[in-house]
């Protein structure tokens, strides 16, 4: 995909402030490469970072989905939004949670590739249903909520809509992909 020129820049430590700077620097450390662009350009909001590091924070690394449910469902909307950026970054973190090349290529696939389990399938539907029509049918629901919790139930929407508006601010933004 042709990179774009960045509608705003990558900040340094004038832009971002030595917190937000210092935290960009350990996350970049930390996703292997020496400047994580997403993290050094929305450092320039601020206190905002704060918060959404937090937030984020609570759904990835922290939430309580496995981290292999997680990586899945963030795989599968950066496929469907075309985000290469969120794809670099997690086909990384989800090969670490156990998803092999064969099952990251399944996930691109989609709910219909073969070899799904059930509850593989109910996420994958899920995310496509989601993200597709801003809602969640009764039918796709109750299969979901055969495998998970109503606290997972929850985590499983805002992993969704967290990772599908963070690939929106990526595209509109124009953030380039990171070096590794």
């Amino acid at each position: 995909m042709e990179q774009k020129t960045p509608r705003i820049n990558p900040g340094g430590f004038r832009d971002l402030g030595p917190i937000n700077w210092g935290l960009a620097k350990v996350i970049s450390t930390a996703a292997g490469t020496s400047n994580a662009k997403l993290f050094s350009t929305l450092g320039r909001t601020g206190a905002t970072f704060l918060g959404w590091l937090h937030y984020s924070g609570q759904l990835m690394p922290g939430g309580s989905l496995s981290r292999r449910d997680t990586e899945m469902i963030i795989l599968r909307v950066a496929h469907l939004r075309a985000c290469d950026y969120e794809q670099d970054h997690h086909r990384r973190l989800g090969a670490k949670a156990g998803l092999t090349p064969e099952l990251q290529q399944r996930i691109k696939e989609g709910p219909e590739a073969a070899g799904w389990n059930d509850k593989e399938r109910a996420l994958l539907n899920a995310v496509d249903q989601i993200l597709l029509t801003r809602g969640l049918e009764d039918a796709e629901w109750n299969e979901l909520a055969k495998h998970y919790d109503e606290r997972r139930l929850i985590e499983i929407c805002l992993v969704i809509t967290q990772y599908d508006g963070l690939a929106t601010t990526i595209g509109v933004l124009q953030i380039g992909r990171d070096q590794f």
